[in-house]
């Protein structure tokens, strides 16, 4: 059995690694709520606007579409990784790093390593696809230390005029999707082609357009782009910091738990040590009364 001492110093480290984590638990929720915020106020209004671009898309024709529609077959990838920047947040960047392997196996087995390329988001992702031997062609850790809009929009147009300049046939985005603290999914969406669902109808809408339909599609195609790729980063986002609350009360209640069992094994090698002195004791003083 370990020596009081001993028991000693790892309890009061223990304790030490307890109120870091709580520290940290309380950290994340404060942060929490403000993404899940965000997250929500997001998600109506991207929503909203494909369904406004699906009822304008209805009235044209397939060739003016526009340039962000264009289908043609895969033959190169561009995958967009989202994870974080730092650990302990259980299997957050774990799961969505075999998420990307396994789709990639899925999906794209045929096609050359080289054509498959990365745009990492977090230092997870950046070590992710060099440890794979993946091509990445952008990266940048900068996003997630302040989440914005406007920090967000340099990656948007990146991947926009990636596609519009004919370098990739195909951009997905492999992230977490924020559904509570404890709960959330391994998304992969197309960014591009954009993919709008239309409705085969004889009068394709009620609403009259100024201008022209054509030059409302070439004005909310991209902002909708927009919106869809900074809503994925508020998702990502937002479902780390639920990971890592989740992933820190655990760590304390751990903590706690191992708190109990090593003060309790102090106390009985304490009461053991106090009972071999007394024995000591009486042995003693037997000894001299004989």
């Amino acid at each position: 059995m370990a020596g009081l001492k001993d028991i000693r110093n790892r309890i009061a480290s223990v304790k030490s690694t307890r109120q870091i984590t709580s520290a940290m638990k309380m950290v994340s929720a404060a942060k929490l709520k403000k993404a899940q915020d965000k997250v929500t106020q997001i998600r109506p209004y991207a929503n909203k606007l494909k369904d406004v671009l699906s009822e304008v898309s209805s009235g044209l024709d397939k060739e003016h579409k526009g340039v962000y529609n264009k289908q043609k077959p895969v033959e190169k990838v561009l995958l967009v990784l989202l994870t974080s920047n730092r650990g302990l947040c259980g299997g957050f960047n774990a799961n969505i790093s075999k998420k990307a392997k396994q789709h990639i196996t899925d999906t794209y087995s045929d096609l050359p390593k080289e054509n498959i390329n990365f745009v990492c988001i977090g230092k997870k992702a950046n070590e992710y696809a060099q440890k794979l031997g993946y091509k990445i062609v952008k990266s940048g850790n900068e996003l997630f230390d302040f989440v914005s809009f406007e920090n967000s929009l340099d990656y948007s147009k990146f991947l926009m005029d990636e596609f519009k300049n004919e370098n990739y046939d195909k951009i997905e985005i492999i992230y977490n999707s924020f559904k509570n603290a404890a709960v959330h999914y391994q998304i992969v969406e197309t960014f591009l082609p954009m993919q709008i669902e239309t409705e085969e109808r004889d009068n394709p809408s009620e609403y009259i357009f100024e201008p022209e339909m054509k030059d409302i599609m070439d004005e909310m195609i991209p902002k909708s782009l927009r919106i869809q790729f900074f809503k994925a980063v508020l998702d990502s986002n937002a479902a780390e910091h639920g990971a890592r609350m989740t992933a820190m009360h655990q760590a304390t209640d751990n903590a706690t738990e191992l708190i109990k069992d090593l003060t309790l094994v102090y106390n009985k090698a304490r009461q053991a040590a106090i009972t071999n002195e007394i024995l000591e004791i009486t042995s003693g003083a037997e000894a001299l009364n004989g």
